[in-house]
């Protein structure tokens, strides 16, 4: 399989788009950030931008 094949999210706290991961595999449905810096971060985009 080739890295562009692979599903894909955006992250919900940079926006950025990020691909499948062999250790997300078990829990895809629920991975919403791209790594533990957004997840610990999720706060900064929602918080106030209105």
């Amino acid at each position: 399989m080739k890295k562009g094949d692979l599903d894909s999210k955006i992250c919900a706290t940079c926006g950025r788009p990020f691909a499948w991961r062999k250790k997300w595999r078990a829990v895809w449905p629920e991975v919403k950030y791209c790594s533990d810096r957004c997840r610990r971060n999720r706060t900064s985009r929602a918080a106030g931008h209105g």
